[in-house]
């Protein structure tokens, strides 16, 4: 176990620079050691970074600089091809990091004091944390070390967890929000398991299949302007191949992908929804599924494009990247994957709606953390855009979306 003269005090820069070759090695192993300009641009990220910053590469280079006497970073020559400076970095060694350290470790050095549920959701590609306890276990064994490497923060009015900082250099620690605006807690909704959350979301959207169908198909689409200009996008890639849309309730943007040309199907986890779209759309191709579980389409080796329109609602912040990775798993290459959710930071519970008893909590998400879940499932050209509540169609919520391709 290192002692106290073992411990690194690292400035801002620094911790950037190693907190980015520690992810690099464990998401990108392919293209590490790292060259200098691939490092600035880890550096430099705008998901996954906290603060962003804007660093050149005469700047990263004397960090460089300053870590090798240290022994922090190791330089090594590119194997093949042109002889290529690459930086390696030897921290995790140095500190006798275990991989779930590493992984807490690596996420406090570029995204500052974090909670232990966004430690779990923000680590998910670095090491699998089973659950919240598993983090908290974590970083207990890792404050009381002869030397802590964390420690938590002393919890603020109007915050409902307590955040966790490294202790390897100066970390700004001020409020995450406004006292008046308290942390959210996107795990609540696991607080009796995934299964049972399941069983609320399919029994309460059975119960109000046919309000809820009314007040959508009537309407179908119209007076949403952004919407429309997507799903025609949508349809024009699709070109004729198939599309399917995961959590498809009462079927009608699988119909209007489908008068737009695409050979678009549906599937929902609720057996009420499929039958009033099967109803209301009866030449479509509607199904009771789990998106978790979606399959290639039968007579394609891959989905032109996925849709998760308004159906990734009720998951946890921790189960985000496990269902953007199932959906991306069986987009054909060059597929898109496109993301409709509420955008913010609360988790809002509903009792009733259309006057019938339903048990649902709806997860409100930042675009920052939607964002990066999309480019850890390895998806490029991700575009992301918000969009204000529509009052006249009595929306109270602002609105993400996001576009993404599979590579090849």
């Amino acid at each position: 176990m290192p002692d106290a003269s073992d411990l690194p005090v690292l400035d801002a820069e620094e911790q950037r620079v190693l907190g980015a070759l520690l992810e690099k090695e464990r998401t990108v192993p392919a293209s590490y050691p790292m060259t200098l300009g691939a490092l600035r641009n880890a550096c430099n990220q705008t998901s996954s970074r906290d603060p962003v910053v804007d660093y050149d590469e005469p700047m990263v280079e004397e960090v460089l600089k300053r870590l090798r006497p240290r022994e922090l970073v190791r330089v090594v020559w590119a194997a093949t091809g042109r002889r290529t400076l690459k930086y390696h970095q030897v921290l995790a060694e140095r500190l006798g990091l275990g991989d779930d350290e590493r992984a807490l470790l690596t996420v406090l050095l570029l995204r500052g004091p974090q909670a232990p549920g966004e430690l779990r959701t923000r680590t998910e590609r670095l090491h699998p944390f089973a659950d919240r306890t598993d983090v908290e276990a974590c970083l207990a064994r890792m404050a009381a070390r002869s030397q802590p490497l964390v420690e938590e923060l002393p919890r603020r009015p109007g915050q409902q967890d307590a955040r966790w900082v490294h202790l390897l250099g100066p970390v700004e620690t001020g409020p995450v929000a406004p006292t008046n605006a308290p942390a959210v807690d996107r795990e609540s909704v696991l607080a009796d398991g995934g299964e049972a959350r399941d069983e609320r979301v399919r029994s309460s959207y059975d119960a109000i299949a046919m309000p809820y169908a009314d007040s959508l198909v009537e309407e179908l689409l119209d007076g949403q302007p952004f919407e429309t200009w997507l799903l025609d996008r949508v349809a024009a890639h699709a070109d004729g191949r198939p599309v399917v849309e995961v959590g498809c309730g009462p079927g009608h943007v699988t119909a209007y992908l489908a008068a737009a040309g695409a050979d678009a199907s549906g599937i929902d986890l609720s057996p009420g929804m499929v039958a009033e779209a099967r109803r209301r759309f009866p030449d479509g191709s509607y199904e009771v599924g789990d998106l978790r579980r979606l399959m290639r389409p039968a007579a394609s080796p891959g989905w032109a494009a996925v849709l998760g329109w308004y159906s990734l609602i009720h998951l946890a912040a921790s189960e985000l990247p496990g269902a953007v990775e199932a959906l991306v798993r069986p987009l054909a290459p060059g597929g898109w994957l496109v993301l409709g959710m509420h955008a913010g930071a609360q988790v809002r519970h509903n009792a009733s709606w259309f006057d019938i008893p339903v048990d649902l909590d709806f997860v409100f998400h930042d675009p920052e953390s939607v964002v990066g879940v999309v480019e850890g499932a390895g998806l490029v050209g991700v575009e992301w855009y918000r969009r204000g509540p529509l009052v006249h169609r009595g929306e109270t919520t602002q609105r993400l979306y996001v576009v993404a391709r599979k590579p090849g």
